[in-house]
């Protein structure tokens, strides 16, 4: 399963970097560049996850099998920096437009 999971996040990387490299219209090769943000997106999630985990809110419990919080964290943080690069290069991508 856990192959599935990786595989399918090398899939959205190259789809996006060949989305990057094959497309001239803007607004793909934005679109392109989420699509690699999703993969890291999944790929740290992956990394985080262990089965039957718990979410990491208990303090004294050692024997709990918990996932990995910073994982989570590096993804908000992610969408957060992908939200403000996609609305910078739509913008951008509005002004050569007009532009043109």
């Amino acid at each position: 399963m856990n192959y599935l999971i990786f595989l399918s996040t090398i899939f959205l990387i190259i789809i996006g970097i060949s989305g990057i490299i094959f497309k001239r219209n803007l607004i793909k090769i934005v679109i392109s560049i989420d699509v690699i943000a999703d993969g890291v997106n999944l790929f740290l999630i992956s990394l985080g996850y262990r089965k039957n985990g718990l979410a990491p809110i208990f303090t004294n419990a050692p024997g709990l099998n918990m996932v990995l919080p910073t994982p989570q964290a590096l993804v908000l943080t992610n969408i957060v920096i992908s939200l403000a690069t996609s609305a910078l290069l739509l913008s951008l991508a509005i002004l050569i437009f007009k532009n043109k």
